[in-house]
């Protein structure tokens, strides 16, 4: 790595050069930008005449050097001159997110210390950043956007005498590594495959001694550094304000630097309006300067290791993830909001969490509420200690709520604020099914659920049990509607909103809490309202023509949610109802879809009793597991002998013994021939790709009822 830094780095811009070989593409007319752009009130010749003269970064900095040593007089030791462009919080959340993510960097970042000759050293570890940042872009667009778009985003160095961008392994083999002055994260253009300047997403400076900060104990680089990093930066910027592209146009005003060495890494976030830059051409360094001091922004992170001894990247570490989230926030600059929120994908931290528990036979779901242990913090000691149940501190600061038959709700939906009252608690489940009736609409009733209010702890300890049941479904009925499933059998969704609590709310934001208990706890209403199966059972009322009715309907359900590729995932007696509505038909509805895989990488609820083998042994669903679970529902409706299973290789062995001995057909073709036989097809199905073939299971089913009870079955709808 080059000990010393060139005094021109961007030596092609001299002033005798004509602006059509600065790489930021020639300059759009004069005509305003589009209403989606920025609008700009510099013309593009003035811009590009600048950039012409705004070649040295060492010019620069020494126009910053008292600016510079300014903060670090008036900065505390213990505070950095410079805000964090991500804090704690957000890191540990898009850690979250990618937790199970595979990144792989194939060329290892040399050691200094091994290394035979400091030019070998210093081509591997270009060689070695460029892969780094190659498995890092690569591995988030397959994560947050999915792998079936061919990613748009390549990685080349910029050579400092012609500005061109290649691959490194170019510059080595042309022996031009001399000239290398950064490495880029561009936007492919088919029209430009070799690189412009407006195409840079992110800029990586690879320096020397970036770690001595950390090692020194300083809160951030040398005005050296930072004022190279400010310099690039504001080139950036200044070509994207040049660019014929609105969306590059965009973000013409925001630009994140990666500043790395072989081992340490940091990142330097730089915003601001470039309409505030006073284009002096005949002082442009002294403007540059005055406008990074009076109208930017500046984030620095902290230097943190980014890769071990071994040259492998460390990424999980707090070092790794600020370069990878400079990254992603880049990377939607340019292409838009991924398909996964990076919120949605953290969240399924507890979920995994729980599969972890449930792996190692830790405490029983119920136990201390959400099955984790307790902890108590004491402010003497930074100890966390375990202790007993009895004793147990509840560090939720609100427990989900709880509502009285009688009492009304009022619920904010962004339009409205709509009163319901509850008439009855339909599972004592946690957390509990309501059915209500609306105050203006007493002739109407709905399903109610209602989630437990924000927290500020991490995603571990929330009550995940009514996040699924509540925000999670209402996004899956929203999809389906969108998909246009429509089925009788389905639920719909009514209505969706938050509790408005009593007396004044001054939360900050839409999203946030004022700090009630009852504060933003998300409300979801469904219809139609009936019976569950365990209550049916309880009170002898499910034979043989429900046991018929709720596999046709169930099936039903199923064959809808599939045509769009929705799976149920999580199939048990209280999440199928009974409806009455003064019909001589009832018939049965599949709620409780919190819990749908909507995509490969959504897993089911395990259930012991329940969840299909496939779902037990792979922790996904095959083409027939909602069916092989709708089985296991109907086998112990129907007097089924409930085995006593404890853990997942109990239940997968009672599986293998009972379709084996072919126990669980049987009790079936007790009830009907056709459940014994539709039992047999799902059996042959069982953890196999091919597909369910809904029709003719359906059509026989409503020949049976049809035939043997003398009832049409109603497939309105269906």
């Amino acid at each position: 790595m080059r000990k010393g830094k060139q005094s021109n780095p961007m030596g092609l811009f001299r002033n005798d050069q004509s602006p059509d070989h600065i790489s930021v593409g020639s300059a759009p007319k004069k005509s305003s930008t589009s209403s989606r752009g920025r609008q700009r009130n510099f013309s593009s010749s003035t811009c590009k005449d600048f950039l012409r003269k705004f070649v040295d970064n060492e010019l620069l900095t020494s126009s910053l050097e008292d600016w510079f040593s300014g903060h670090s007089e008036d900065c505390d030791f213990r505070k950095p001159a410079f805000d964090v462009p991500f804090d704690l919080t957000e890191l540990q959340n898009f850690d979250y997110a990618l937790e199970g993510v595979t990144f792989q960097q194939l060329v290892r970042m040399p050691n200094a210390l091994y290394a035979s000759t400091s030019d070998v050293f210093e081509a591997t570890a270009y060689l070695a950043l460029e892969d780094f940042l190659h498995a890092g872009i690569k591995g988030l667009w397959e994560t947050f956007w999915g792998p079936d778009e061919a990613m748009p985003f390549s990685v080349a160095c910029i050579h400092s005498t012609s500005s061109k961008f290649y691959p490194a392994e170019k510059a080595i083999s042309s022996g031009k590594l001399d000239g290398v002055c950064a490495t880029a994260v561009l936007l492919k253009n088919l029209k430009h495959s070799q690189g412009r300047w407006d195409h840079i997403v992110v800029l990586a400076l690879l320096r020397p001694d970036i770690g001595m900060v950390s090692a020194q104990g300083d809160q951030e680089p040398s005005s050296a550094v930072l004022g190279e990093a400010l310099f690039f930066a504001l080139r950036v910027l200044l070509s994207r304000s040049l660019s014929r592209s609105s969306t590059v146009l965009r973000n013409s005003d925001c630009v994140y630097l990666l500043l790395v060495d072989s081992q340490f890494g940091g990142v330097v976030k730089v915003q601001g309006d470039l309409n505030k830059l006073d284009f002096d051409l005949n002082n442009v360094y002294d403007c540059a300067a005055e406008w990074i001091k009076k109208h930017a922004k500046i984030s620095v992170s902290s230097i943190d290791r980014v890769w071990n001894k071994l040259g492998n990247a460390n990424w999980g570490d707090i070092g790794t993830l600020q370069v990878l989230i400079a990254l992603f926030h880049s990377m939607i600059q340019f292409y838009g909001a991924p398909k996964y929120s990076l919120d949605e994908l953290a969240t399924e931290h507890s979920s995994r969490l729980q599969s972890r528990r449930s792996e190692r036979h830790l405490v029983d779901r119920q136990a201390n509420g959400n099955g984790l242990f307790r902890f108590q913090q004491r402010s003497h000691s930074p100890e966390i200690v375990e202790v007993q149940e009895e004793a147990a501190v509840d560090l939720k600061p609100q427990e989900t709520l709880k509502l009285e038959i009688g009492s009304v709700v009022l619920m904010d939906d962004a339009y409205s604020q709509k009163g319901f009252q509850i008439n009855d608690i339909l599972t004592d489940s946690d957390p509990p099914i309501y059915t209500s009736t609306p105050v203006e609409e007493p002739t109407k009733t709905y399903l109610l659920y209602v989630g437990s209010s924000p927290s500020h702890l991490e995603p571990a300890w929330e009550d995940m049990n009514s996040w699924y049941q509540v925000q999670r479904q209402t996004k899956v009925l929203t999809l389906m509607k969108q998909r246009g499933i429509s089925s009788r059998y389905i639920p719909q969704m009514v209505s969706s909103g938050r509790v408005v609590h009593p007396g004044p709310c001054n939360k900050p934001n839409s999203s946030g809490s004022c700090g009630h208990p009852w504060c933003s706890t998300p409300i979801l209403l469904t219809s139609p309202v009936g019976e569950t199966i365990s209550n049916l059972i309880r009170n002898g009322l499910f034979g043989v023509e429900e046991a018929l009715r709720c596999c046709h309907d169930c099936l039903s359900a199923l064959a809808a949610a599939a045509s769009s590729g929705i799976r149920h995932g999580d199939i048990r007696p209280e999440n199928v109802i009974r409806v009455n509505n003064g019909s001589r038909h009832p018939y049965f509805v599949l709620i409780g879809w919190g819990h749908a895989i909507l995509e490969d990488r959504d897993r089911p609820v395990m259930n012991l009793f329940f969840s299909s083998t496939f779902a037990l042994q792979e922790g996904k669903l095959c083409a027939a597991s909602d069916a092989e679970s709708l089985i296991y529902l109907l086998y112990f409706c129907c007097g089924g002998v409930c085995p006593e299973l404890d853990s997942v290789e109990s239940a997968l062995q009672w599986r293998e013994t009972s379709w084996s001995r072919r126990v669980i057909q049987q009790r079936l073709g007790d009830v009907s021939a056709v459940l014994k036989a539709f039992a047999d097809y799902v059996d042959s199905l069982c953890g196999t790709p091919y597909p369910m073939d809904y029709d003719i299971w359906l059509k026989r089913l409503r020949r049976t009822i049809n035939e043997d009870h003398g009832k049409e079955v109603d497939t309105s709808s269906s």
